[in-house]
Parts: structure tokens; C-alpha cells; sequence
């Protein structure tokens, strides 16, 4: 784990993110919060891509909490069983729309507190649709913001509140909306967890990693 990087460093990376994507979005297709909510909790353990292919069919004719308790558990089951845990997550993808038809309106809810409540849904799942969906600078730690704030010093910690809290408290505040997005594609194309593309890097001489790849 690296050292925390200083305020100036931090400003510099994140001005160069800025700079080479301006509006970087997240890769899980939606059409609604509602249907954010769903691809981001199918998407545990599995790739956004073969998320974004089983639910391309899914959220055309089941984008609503109700459109989805009328498919029911079995109906969804066909259209998701390409995704690793498709069973706990069908049942989970019920349970929630259950909840939002039944004390939401159908709507779903815009606190932390409650999105967590949701069957399915922990705390990344809720800062992503925060983030994604009500703009809010929430920050969804995931493997590849994880190893990235440790491997470069963005944003130290022991675990994924820990980096959490780092990004919050070292991000500069016009930089927050967008951090875990330019976080998340750094480590998924350029700061891979096996073999780091550093000679694509544009944070390289910024970067105290010690293991940099030739």
C-alpha cells in the first residue's frame, strides 16, 4: 500500500482525468433508477458486459417494479441465468421491487438508509445509483478503485471505507462527482490488477508504484 499522496499530486491526477475524459459514465446499462438499481445488484461478481447482454432483453419489457413482480421469479431466471448467483440474485431482484412497489410508489428512494434496506443492495450498489442517478458525490469503492488508491496513493486504506473516506477527504471537491468513474476505468483499462499498462499511463510520473511495468 502506498503512502497517501499529497493535495497538489492528487489535484494534478485528477486534472489530468478531467482532461482526457471530461464526462466519464459508468458501463452498466439502464433506462431508469430503477433499472440502475437492478443491473448494479446483478452485477456482484460478474462483468458489466454480461450484465448489459442479459439484461438488454429483461429491461425492455420489465423496466418498473410492478413490470418485474409480474414476470416473477421464474420469468426473470430465464433472462438472467448467464450471470454467476443468478438464483439469490432473482430472488433479491423480487424482494426489492416488492419493497419499492409496496412503500416506495414504485419510486425508488434517493438516501443511502434506504437503498441499503433493499434486499441485494449494499452500500456500493447504493453510492453507485447515488452517484449515477441523483448526481450526488458518493463514492462506490469496488476492486478496481480499491487497488487503485492503494497502488498509486490516491486514496490509502485498509478496506473499501477506509477508501472511501480517503477519496472524500483528499479529492479535491470539484473533482468528487466523477472520482470513482475516472477511478474505476483507470484500474479496469490502463492500472490492471496483474499487468498495469504503465507506459499507457498518464499519471505515471505522479504514480509511486514501485513494481511499474517497462
Amino acid at each position: 500500500m502506498a503512502k497517501q499522496l499529497d493535495y497538489p499530486t492528487i489535484r494534478e491526477i485528477f486534472t489530468r482525468f478531467r482532461a482526457h475524459e471530461p464526462e466519464p459514465k459508468g458501463e452498466l446499462a439502464h433506462v431508469n433508477a430503477y433499472t440502475l438499481v437492478v443491473a448494479v445488484a446483478l452485477s456482484a461478481q460478474a462483468t458489466d458486459a454480461g450484465v448489459n447482454k442479459a439484461t438488454k432483453e429483461l429491461f425492455r419489457i420489465a423496466d418498473t417494479p410492478e413490470k418485474m413482480l409480474a414476470l416473477g421469479e421464474a420469468g426473470l431466471i430465464e433472462h438472467i441465468k448467464t450471470i454467476g448467483l443468478y438464483r439469490n440474485k432473482a430472488k433479491n431482484v423480487i424482494k426489492l421491487s416488492r419493497i419499492l412497489h409496496e412503500e416506495y410508489g414504485g419510486e425508488v428512494p434517493s438516501s443511502r438508509a434506504a437503498l441499503e434496506s433493499l434486499p441485494g443492495v449494499g452500500r456500493k450498489t447504493a453510492n453507485v445509483v447515488l452517484n449515477m442517478w441523483f448526481h450526488h458525490p458518493a463514492q462506490a469503492v469496488d476492486t478496481h478503485i480499491f487497488r487503485v488508491g492503494n497502488r498509486t496513493g490516491i486514496a490509502a486504506g485498509k478496506d473499501v471505507i477506509a477508501v472511501e473516506r480517503a477519496i472524500e477527504d483528499n479529492v479535491p471537491v470539484e473533482f468528487q462527482l466523477h472520482a470513482h468513474h475516472w477511478l474505476i476505468l483507470h484500474g479496469r483499462y490502463v492500472c490492471k490488477a496483474r499487468k498495469p499498462m504503465c507506459p499507457n499511463c498518464l499519471i505515471r510520473d505522479l504514480c509511486p508504484y514501485e513494481d511499474k511495468t517497462l
